[in-house]
């Protein structure tokens, strides 16, 4: 029999048509669908639902920072309030830091329980500065001596109070910490008695 030919056309054809059946079986990707342009090539954005769900939780995040913000503004009136009404009433859980503790306790009731001739400088210093502003010769020379009187009899008090409160404090308070009780309560000498803060817990005369 004459040998079977097959023709040359058939054979190309069979090829073509198997090198094109790896390429029709390659993944088809959207063109409609973005793309992140941060993010890898061929890599998709976040759909809408998770976008939208990360702007809620920035709003959420931020809203939490502006009540911890009013939380600590409300904190803080209620503890000035706490302060002032320690200052009027001595209550030690709410004084300043400075008027805390036992000694300066002392130191304040040291003071209170006496005259001194400190609180007294204001009113003082007022007749004072209104006589030597008159043009009179006489008037402006008592007023300086009144200057020099009142400064004289203050500093002599105040070292009296000082050496007085520093041996009360170091027999009452040995172990406990004195620094800056004498000069605290010097500073509160200067200050008229209705005006001191926290206010006077004892009377004149009465013992501490």
């Amino acid at each position: 029999m004459p040998p079977h030919h097959v023709p040359l056309d058939f054979v190309f054809r069979s090829r073509a048509k198997e090198e094109k059946a790896p390429a029709a079986k390659a993944p088809v990707t959207n063109s409609n669908e973005t793309r992140d342009p941060q993010a890898p090539k061929g890599r998709p954005t976040p759909k809408r639902s998770e976008a939208q769900s990360q702007r809620r939780s920035v709003a959420n995040s931020s809203m939490t920072r502006k009540e911890a913000a009013k939380r600590q503004r409300d904190e803080r009136r209620a503890q000035m309030e706490r302060q002032r009404q320690a200052l009027a009433s001595g209550d030690e859980r709410y004084l300043p830091v400075r008027d805390k503790g036992p000694v300066r306790r002392f130191a304040r009731d040291f003071v209170d329980s006496r005259f001194c001739i400190a609180e007294f400088f204001l009113p003082l210093a007022v007749i004072i500065l209104v006589l030597s502003m008159i043009r009179v010769p006489a008037l402006q020379n008592i007023a300086l001596l009144l200057w020099l009187f009142v400064i004289i009899l203050i500093v002599v008090d105040s070292i009296g109070i000082a050496i007085r409160l520093k041996k009360q404090l170091n027999t009452r308070y040995p172990d406990q910490p004195k620094r800056g009780a004498v000069a605290y309560a010097l500073m509160r000498t200067l200050q008229m008695r209705r005006l001191r803060l926290p206010k006077p817990q004892v009377k004149r005369g009465e013992r501490p």
